[in-house]
């Protein structure tokens, strides 16, 4: 908290350690164990609730795809910064830009907005359905990067049913 003090009053302005802005920004601003914990489980229920909701949802008539994509979507995103409670802002952006995680990252922001557009922008109900399941395991796929030797497992897994 002194520290936090120290960069708003600005006398924390020489860095003779030699951290940017953001990492200073970034000490600055750490949240205790507790916060923490409470943010990421408030962002992960408010995620997993709104792709519930809006699978839910997605059986009304000629509205339930449109709102199904924006909830699933929304939910997707709160489940992803929940994650950020958990090890900060700037270190999340890295391990999802990582080696082994770029490509699901990409897959999955891109049918993001790609969900999105289909929605709303094309109004093509098959190409939202098809972006999401796309969504999900791309999700799923980012996701399992985090366990070690579950990728592995999941190939093994599919190779042996084919």
């Amino acid at each position: 908290m002194d520290k936090l003090k120290r960069v708003l009053g600005g006398q924390d302005v020489g860095n003779s350690d030699g951290n940017n802005i953001l990492e200073t920004a970034n000490q600055a601003s750490t949240l205790g164990r507790g916060t923490r914990l409470k943010g990421f489980g408030i962002c992960f229920v408010l995620g997993v609730s709104l792709s519930i909701l809006g699978s839910c949802l997605l059986w009304i008539p000629v509205l339930g795809l449109p709102v199904f994509a924006v909830l699933y979507s929304l939910g997707n995103i709160f489940s992803l910064a929940s994650t950020m409670f958990l090890m900060g802002p700037l270190k999340q952006l890295k391990t999802m830009c990582a080696k082994e995680r770029a490509l699901a990252t990409i897959i999955m922001l891109v049918c993001l907005a790609l969900t999105l557009c289909s929605a709303f922008w094309w109004q093509n109900n098959g190409l939202a359905l098809l972006f999401c399941i796309l969504q999900f395991l791309a999700f799923a796929w980012y996701g399992l990067s985090y366990i070690p030797f579950a990728r592995d497992a999941v190939i093994k897994m599919f190779s042996l049913c084919i």
